[in-house]
């Protein structure tokens, strides 16, 4: 199990790196850098998905899988009202996408054909990046993985309405970070809906302007969060991605 302390910082090194003649996969965590309510760091989403990385990794590797968890990014697409907040930095689709290139021809020139993009920021979107590197690479295979979006909520946390520093991510870095959370700092997390019924039930959409919608940053309740409850979320989460990485290595996509 995958633990972050201030003494412990998982980090690959030459001499741990060369005794492998080959790595099936490189999975690369991308976050943001916003705040998150006023209890989470700025850096909550690339923290979760290099936990989640880490961990995939450890137990891929028990079934002959060797991956490479590569140091997170942490640049995000961000909405009106969030960039005016202070040090919230937003990276456009060309950044990302430059960043993006520039790590697959990299590890392309290594032989490593194989990269998961493992996402904790739901404003991202690799979608179209994706697809457009496949099309002038087409022997490199690009996988983009939302961990959060796996498993439903239901019977895990009692918050439904909940997708920014609320309870469940307030809990899974309870369970990966404790000591970066500091709960009596936490606000309740209220927010507004749109006044147009079709943008809350997606008919359409539009950006949410963060001045409008929340007071704290965050939207949701964060305070019945608890640590064993993000425990119990990943201990579900996490296998069905780890079968995902030994089948997308061992197996052809068609």
């Amino acid at each position: 199990m995958y633990k972050h302390s201030d003494k412990d910082i998982t980090c690959a090194k030459w001499g741990d790196v060369c005794r492998n003649d080959h790595y099936d996969l490189a999975i690369l965590p991308w976050g943001a850098t916003e705040p998150h309510n006023r209890h989470l760091p700025y850096c909550t989403d690339m923290l979760t998905a290099q936990a989640v990385a880490f961990e995939v990794a450890e137990q891929a590797a028990a079934q002959g899988i060797r991956v490479m968890v590569l140091p997170g990014i942490p640049l995000g697409s961000q909405n009106p009202g969030q960039i005016e907040l202070p040090f919230c930095i937003h990276t456009s689709q060309a950044t990302q996408f430059a960043v993006l290139r520039d790590i697959v021809y990299s590890l392309k020139r290594q032989h490593i054909y194989k990269l998961m993009i493992m996402s904790g920021h739901g404003g991202n979107i690799f979608k179209a990046m994706i697809r457009d590197l496949m099309i002038e690479d087409p022997e490199f295979t690009i996988c983009h993985n939302e961990w959060f979006s796996i498993v439903k909520r239901d019977g895990f946390f009692e918050e439904q309405e909940d997708d920014h520093a609320g309870e469940m991510e307030t809990s899974v870095m309870l369970h990966y970070y404790p000591h970066l959370v500091n709960m009596e700092l936490a606000g309740d997390g209220a927010f507004k809906k749109f006044a147009i019924p079709g943008l809350n039930s997606k008919v359409a959409w539009v950006p949410r302007d963060w001045a409008q919608v929340t007071q704290d940053t965050g939207v949701g309740n964060p305070l019945k969060a608890s640590a064993k409850k993000g425990q119990r979320y990943m201990e579900q989460v996490v296998p069905k991605i780890v079968e995902f990485v030994v089948d997308f290595v061992r197996k052809p996509l068609y």
